[in-house]
């Protein structure tokens, strides 16, 4: 018997469309892909210049990778500039995971190839790893040390409809890019009213599955399983989770805790000019009656579940790093040391 659930990997696939089908997108993507190429073997050799692959050698603190799978339209573009603009201070490497179609689910196969580049990859180390991917479990393939996971997620409402708009009307950041809906005029707050495909509560289930994995289940619209798999994993596998509200607490967070890579990240942020580059265009706020529309789903309110989840979580994180004084964050010095240490040298 043909089951009925509903999987909403094939959905992502839309992403695809913000680069276009058209032949000349192809030799494009093809040519990208190419200059994408010649870029690591200009790395590699510099690496290998004085010996073969295998023999770099790497300190604790060089040998740390860290894995953004980053969700779309919760300013990741705006985070990511940020480890784009700090990698040659700081000295580390950032790489776009590029999948095709934009698909978040890898094959078995592409899993087992991605997880041996990361780990065994000693020239792109250390290294910011960044794409639309879903959370993929290091311990299932046998690693000894898996990477370190963050993200960012985002009010699922605001989430969609950033994304509704920025289908129709594109960004500030390439302004000049025919988007896939570019011409319907329709607002968010029409579409709802019309029961229209592209703001369906079905479209809010992102999140959950991006942090729920890589198993069927997560990707079942809806389902409990995957909502407490998602909170298990952003509990147990990921340093840290940032909300798009919050995001320069967040940088802050990371620039303290692990300042290898975000040396410098909260004064780029607050002052660099990729800090707020992409700007979804004529995105207009729903209004009062939409967002009561959407509530009523079970599906939002199982996104938002997990949303309160997630800010509850960065909330305590954060409560516990810093001090407030005249209305700024600062991050505590070391509050803990040792004593009583035996037995006694001489």
């Amino acid at each position: 018997m043909k089951s009925n659930r509903r999987h909403m990997v094939p959905d992502l696939a839309e992403l695809a469309s913000l680069k276009g089908h058209s032949e000349k997108y192809i030799k494009v993507h093809e040519f990208e892909r190419a200059i994408a190429r010649h870029e690591v073997r200009e790395i590699e050799q510099r690496h290998t210049v004085d010996g073969p692959r295998q023999d770099v050698t790497l300190d604790e603190e060089d040998d740390v990778v860290i894995i953004y799978n980053r969700v779309p339209k919760t300013a990741s573009t705006s985070f990511t500039n940020i480890a784009y603009d700090l990698c040659a201070k700081n000295k580390y490497h950032v790489l776009h995971i590029n999948t095709t179609k934009n698909n978040p689910v890898m094959s078995l196969q592409d899993q087992v190839r991605f997880v041996k580049n990361v780990t065994s990859w000693k020239e792109m180390k250390p290294g910011f790893y960044h794409g639309h991917v879903s959370y993929l479990d290091f311990a299932k393939f046998g690693v000894k040390k898996k990477p370190i996971y963050i993200n960012v997620i985002r009010d699922p409402i605001e989430r969609l409809v950033s994304y509704y708009y920025f289908l129709r009307f594109g960004d500030d950041y390439r302004p000049g890019l025919r988007r896939r809906k570019q011409g319907d005029k329709k607002t968010f707050d029409e579409c709802v009213a019309a029961g229209g495909s592209d703001c369906a509560p079905e479209k809010l289930w992102l999140q959950i599955p991006f942090f729920c994995g890589h198993s069927s289940e997560c990707w079942n619209v809806g389902s409990r399983w995957a909502l407490e798999q998602a909170k298990y994993n952003l509990i147990n596998e990921y340093f840290l989770v940032g909300v798009t509200e919050e995001l320069e607490d967040f940088i802050m967070l990371l620039e303290a805790a692990l300042p290898r890579f975000f040396r410098g990240a909260t004064e780029l942020y607050r002052t660099g000019k990729k800090s707020h580059l992409r700007k979804t265009t004529e995105k207009k706020l729903p209004t009062k009656e939409t967002i009561a529309k959407l509530q009523q789903s079970e599906i939002w309110k199982m996104e938002n579940e997990f949303y309160e989840f997630a800010l509850e979580q960065f909330q305590f994180v954060r409560a516990h790093a810093v001090r407030e004084k005249d209305g700024e964050l600062y991050i505590l010095a070391q509050n803990f040391f040792y004593e009583k240490i035996y037995p006694k040298s001489n």
